[in-house]
């Protein structure tokens, strides 16, 4: 079984000339935080790279919630920092966290249901400010489902298009690292298949760097670079997606299957 030490993360690297070349979009660093007597993330450490997906997996209660509402300022750390391309943005607004290249799409797929799928993508550019027509173009060619009902209210949509339209909205701020959480919940595995098909051709074709909380850990590791394992708030394991698909121990200790 692969193991980190002091949990500290192990990074995916490419290689170009046999030289390891990597660009750490995100870096996590002994992050800590609470709710009252109760720690949710005891020190967590990681980075999640452009060009890459990062799957952030465990049982139930493990943190992996906590680690996104804290990476994107929703919840405020006890200790440790955050830093996006270079600058610590820990203590950073949340309403400043598109503007500095992140974008965060919490679980539970919200939607403002009465609004068109059309009018909840102009909810979403509002934080950008002015957007253009090949920018919503761009979401539309993506994810034709909702191309196809733009003009219908979200609450019209199957749990499926509701993702999408939520996904095509984080993308419209251009962010450089998107964080999800929890993608696949309550979806049937051919949709699964599908926005985890589509979240991995934007990685490899626009360099993207995804951070990817899931409980679904099979479906994660088939298309992650990178695993990295909660349990009870720390990492206990960062290794390549395909290392830990293939370690037994492991899958049976943390991940359920």
């Amino acid at each position: 079984m692969a193991e980190t030490h002091g949990s500290t993360a192990m990074s995916a690297t490419g290689t170009t000339g046999g030289t390891a070349t990597t660009t750490r979009l995100l870096e996590v660093e002994g992050l800590s935080s609470a709710y009252g007597p109760v720690r949710a993330l005891d020190g967590v450490s990681l980075s999640a790279e452009a060009g890459r997906i990062t799957a952030v997996l465990g049982a139930n209660g493990a943190g992996k919630t906590t680690l996104l509402r804290t990476i994107s300022g929703l919840v405020r750390p006890v200790a440790g920092r955050v830093v996006l391309d270079g600058e610590d943005i820990t203590k950073a607004s949340v309403e400043s966290m598109v503007g500095r290249g992140m974008a965060h799409v919490p679980e539970g797929r919200g939607v403002i249901a009465e609004l068109t799928v059309d009018e909840n993508l102009r909810v979403g550019a509002l934080f950008r400010g002015k957007v253009g027509k090949d920018e919503f173009d761009r979401v539309y060619d993506l994810f034709p489902r909702i191309a196809e009902r733009r003009n219908n209210a979200a609450h019209t949509l199957s749990g499926g298009e509701r993702q999408m339209l939520v996904i095509g909205r984080a993308l419209l701020a251009k962010p450089r690292v998107l964080l999800l959480d929890e993608p696949s919940l309550g979806l049937a595995p051919r949709i699964v298949a599908q926005i985890f098909g589509l979240l991995r051709q934007l990685v490899d074709a626009e360099g993207l760097s995804v951070l990817l909380v899931e409980q679904n850990a099979r479906s994660a590791l088939s298309v992650a670079d990178v695993g990295v394992v909660l349990n009870l708030g720390r990492v206990v394991v960062t290794d390549s997606a395909s290392t830990l698909m293939g370690d037994e121990d492991l899958r049976h200790a943390y991940l359920g299957f």
